[in-house]
Order: structure tokens, then sequence, then C-alpha cells
């Protein structure tokens, strides 16, 4: 039998009985739509997250320290501690070494310190962090209050809502106003200061202060690069905050471990960006080559994306529970087509039709009944996803957060949804096929 007279006699067939096997088809597209609407959530939320953190920086940013040899238990005297002799400090001639490697479009410090703030008469105590200026693109400042820093170099801060809170519980009505930051400045005892300097071991502290005109206020405390979650509460330009020179931990380490700090900054730690998270790990070893120890997020992605494959995993399994009940209705469906067509097959044979070729027209059937109910349920999914994405931005709406997109049907879940239900039809098509093929043709032609 051709596959075209095949084709038109299957498609006759399912006419005949439309009401029943459009039921079928329908059992069919439900389960297809539930499977496409729970893999689709995955999908969107792996895609939400991904996105968020590669916007972020994190994914693509490698966090640096210097060596260090610190004495532990049981290390023995000091002076049987040889230092490694690939260890350097991460001074600015690290800096710009670091700056030079291939595929590196970034590299600066991380810049933290306590201080006071002195506004409306009052001190306030805070924690000021100093930002680069590709943190505009984090993401972190989307939906702030006010507005960014105008340029590199501005007299500009940034305040958390908290923060912001104490200085004024109407915390919009600080924009545009000025407050004084206090810091202490590091000087070498070599150089002159117009202060009062306290001696620290090698260098000086000498109280300062920072006018600075308050531009904008953000909900979260963003990261001042890799490894700064909650780096600040009061966030001031990156390039502003390295001329404060203000003193930070890492000097008082310096001088708890017994070393003269330079007239040359040193770093407590470098962020290090790369054109892409592919790029990471082979810049990241470079830089301990250079002597440095060196970090990346990318590794503990590792964990985030294995969770991510099982939670699609137990979704698929979830979703396809659906669909393979209406396995069971595909097989109910030909048995009673057999039932009712047995004069038809018998026919068939008595004309020459072989066995294969009856299984070849159950197969058909069930085939195309897959293939509508895979079209029809990939639609319907398609649609209850972007029913809970509106749900659930109407919900972020009133709670004044920005809108996100959770369901997401790339192409290859779309195929892989039809072929599935195309598959898991043929096989529910085996057992009606085998029976309707090992029908006697006398048999048949009796039956009334």
């Amino acid at each position: 039998m051709k596959l075209r007279d095949m084709t038109e006699l299957a498609v006759r067939n399912l006419r005949e009985a439309i009401l029943r096997n459009s039921l079928t088809t329908l059992g069919v597209a439900v389960g297809v739509a539930s499977l496409v609407a729970m893999l689709s959530l995955g999908v969107g939320l792996q895609q939400l997250a991904s996105s968020r953190l590669n916007k972020s920086g994190l994914f693509d940013s490698i966090f640096v320290t210097a060596k260090t040899n610190l004495r532990g238990p049981g290390a023995g005297p000091p002076a049987t501690r040889a230092a490694s002799p690939k260890a350097r400090p991460l001074d600015e001639d690290a800096r710009t070494e670091l700056t030079k490697l291939p595929d590196v479009i970034e590299v600066y410090p991380q810049i933290r310190f306590f201080t006071e703030v002195r506004f409306d008469g009052k001190p306030f105590a805070t924690v000021v962090a100093g930002i680069p200026e590709s943190s505009r693109q984090s993401g972190s400042f989307d939906g702030m209050q006010g507005s960014f820093f105008s340029c590199a170099n501005a007299d500009e801060a940034i305040l958390q809502i908290e923060f912001a809170k104490e200085l004024n519980p109407q915390s919009k009505d600080l924009i545009g106003k000025d407050l004084v930051l206090r810091y202490a400045e590091r000087q070498s005892l070599a150089s002159e200061s117009g202060g009062t300097a306290q001696n620290s071991g090698g260098f000086s502290v000498v109280p300062k202060e920072k006018h600075l005109h308050i531009i904008g206020i953000v909900e979260t405390e963003p990261a001042s690069g890799f490894g700064g979650f909650g780096s600040g509460r009061l966030l001031i330009p990156l390039p502003v905050a390295e001329t404060l020179r203000a003193a930070q931990v890492n000097d008082l380490r310096d001088v708890l471990r017994g070393s003269s700090p330079s007239d040359r900054p040193a770093y407590a730690s470098l962020s290090v960006r790369v054109k892409s998270p592919s790029l990471v790990d082979a810049t990241e070893k470079k830089i301990k080559d250079l002597g440095f120890s060196a970090f990346s997020l990318l590794d503990a992605s590792k964990s985030l994306r294995i969770f991510f494959s099982v939670f699609d995993l137990l979704l698929g399994i979830f979703g396809s529970l659906a669909l393979a009940v209406a396995t069971l209705g595909i097989v109910n469906t030909l048995v009673m087509a057999i039932l009712e067509r047995r004069r038809e097959i018998g026919v068939l044979k008595a004309l020459g039709a072989a066995d294969s070729d009856v299984k070849q027209l159950f197969f058909v059937e069930a085939g195309v009944m897959g293939l509508a109910g895979g079209v029809l349920g990939v639609l319907l999914g398609w649609l209850i996803g972007q029913a809970l994405t509106f749900a659930t931005n109407v919900y972020l709406k009133r709670q004044d957060l920005p809108g996100v997109q959770i369901s997401s049907v790339p192409l290859w879940l779309i195929a892989g949804a039809i072929g599935f239900a195309v598959l898991v039809s043929l096989i529910a098509g085996l057992y009606p096929a085998s029976r309707a093929a090992k029908l006697n043709p006398v048999d048949a032609l009796r039956y009334e």
C-alpha cells in the first residue's frame, strides 16, 4: 500500500470518529502542555538567574589577593617559614601588569572603609565603598531614585535606602543635598601634613573631610565588584575613593604583621574582569603564575547548574505524567477502532494488504493524533507560561519591583515536545496495531 493511500485512509478514519479522536488528541495536548509549561518555567528561571549573574559581572570576574605566609599553629619559629618565591605584593605595579594580560578589560581595587558622615550637623557612622563605572550596567541600580554618577571623578554619593532613612525618614528629600565625609587619610611618615598625625608604625593617620553631593538612593546594597556584596551604605566613584587614600583594614593588618607600609599603595584585593566567562579559567591560571592568589565564582556556579539540571529533570518527570495518562486514551481509542472496523480490516486483507500494511495504518493514525496533540500542547504550554509571567509581573509591580520573564520556550523545547508526543503516541499504538494485524480476514469479514 502506498504511503499516500495509507495517509488518506488514516485521515478518513480519524474524521469518521471525530469526537472521540478529538478528545484523545486533546488529552495528548493537555499532557504536552503540562510538560512544556513546567519545563519552560525551569528554562526561564535558569535564564533569569544566569542573565542577572552575568550582568552583575560575577561570572566574568576574578578575585585577586596577595599570597600570604601567616604563621599557624605548629608552624615552627619564623625563621623556618620560607616565603614562596613567587609571592608578590599587590601594589600598583601588579595592577598595571594584570591590566596588560590578554582578554582583561578592567582591573580595579576593592576600596571600602568605616567612617563618619555629618549631615544636618549630626554624625552618622557608616561604611563607604568605591564602585567602578562599569557597575552602572550591573542591574543593581535599575529603578533607583535619582541618577548614577555624572562622571568618574564627580564628588557625588549614592546612598543605600536604609542609611538614607537614618539621615532622613523622608529619604527622597535627600537627593540634591550635601553631606560631609570625615575619614582618616593614610600618609607615610616621610610626608608632611597639615593635620595632627598619629604614629601608627610606618604611616600616619590624618583626619580629612570631603564634601559630597547626594544624587541617588538605591534599594539594595549593590556589589562593588566581585566579592563586594554588602559592600557599603554610601557609594562614591572608585577614582574618587582612590584619591582619598583612606586607611583601610589591610593597613592595620600590615602593622600587626610588623611590616612597614611604603608610599606606594598596597591593595587588599583586586577585581579582574575578562571579556567572557569562558576566558576566566585561562586568565585565572595566568594570574596565579604571576605570584598572586586568585579565585572566581565560575567553579561555584557549577553547583547552580547542577541544581537547575535536577530541577528541570523533576519538572519534566511530573509534566510527563499527564502525557503518560494521555497514552492510555490513545490505546483505548485505537482498540475501539479495531472493534468497529473489523470488517474494513478483513476487506483490506482480502484485497492483498499485508500485516505490515495494517500495522502502518494504525501507526499513522496514532502518529497523526500525537502530532496534532503535540502542536496544540506546545501552544497551550506557551500560553500557560505567558499567563504565569503576567501574573508574576502584576504581583511584582504591586511590590514596586521590576518585572521579570520567568517562562521561556526555546526551539529545542518545541521540537522535543512535539517529537516526544509523536513517539509516545506511536508506542501507545503498538498493541492496537499488532492486534489489528493478527485478525483473521475470514473472521473479520463475517463480523457484523
